[in-house]
């Protein structure tokens, strides 16, 4: 159920990917890469995905108060900024 929710909470927060490309040349028999180019690239949030959040994993929220809920919105945006910085 955690790697449901996990690959569920990144889609709806979004994320960033890395992607490679490498061009190779085939020279004496042999392949040697003449180019790679790195890209990265930042996948958009998901509405889809944080309905789902929200739907699926929301509940223990309902039975919150004030105070609870802000100090989990505080735990929440102190993780986001913690992923972020090692994205």
């Amino acid at each position: 159920m955690d790697e449901l929710y996990e690959a569920v909470r990144k889609k709806a927060v979004g994320y960033k990917v890395t992607e490679t490309v490498s061009e190779y040349t085939a020279e004496g028999g042999t392949l040697t890469m003449v180019k790679q180019k790195i890209t990265e690239k930042e996948v958009a949030p998901d509405l889809a995905a944080l309905k789902m959040l929200k739907d699926e994993f929301g509940a223990e929220y309902a039975d919150m108060n004030e105070e609870q809920l802000l100090a989990e919105k505080k735990r929440l945006l102190d993780m986001l900024k913690e992923e972020n910085y090692e994205a």
